[in-house]
């Protein structure tokens, strides 16, 4: 059974999330440093896949699966062993990572960016100092 607390936590994340989308800001980590996070692409990787268009997702992000078995292992942790969670978080987290250096790697890469100098915490501090 799923708790009030992961149900309260689902909530709190969409209507954050829902709520940076209204504002334009796809990514809060992109937002404030100018550098994609490990999820870059995700949500239109997903977008893709409701048009099924497998191909796209794919190039969006390599993983877009892996939200599915990690939240469904996470929504069932308390049923299942806990070296089984763990061993699955730190597998979906060592994956993440390696897409994440691979694709940072990439130079004709256009979803994953490296440019803090459009962040706004750059911007902030760039407009402070003389």
């Amino acid at each position: 059974m799923i708790s009030k607390q992961d149900i309260r936590a689902l909530v709190i994340i969409a209507l954050f999330y829902g709520g940076m989308q209204l504002a334009g800001i796809t990514c809060p980590i992109r937002f404030l440093t100018g550098v994609s996070c490990a999820g870059c692409g995700m949500s239109r990787a997903w977008f893709a896949l409701l048009r099924l268009d497998f191909a796209a997702a794919w190039g969006y992000h390599p993983l877009f699966w892996l939200p599915v078995p990690v939240a469904l292992v996470l929504l069932l942790r308390h049923r299942l062993p806990k070296w089984l969670t763990r061993a699955v978080v730190a597998v979906a987290c060592a994956l993440l990572l390696i897409v994440y250096a691979v694709r940072m790697l990439q130079p004709d890469n256009t979803i994953v960016v490296f440019a803090p100098e459009t962040g706004l915490i750059y911007r902030v501090f760039d407009q402070l100092t003389p």
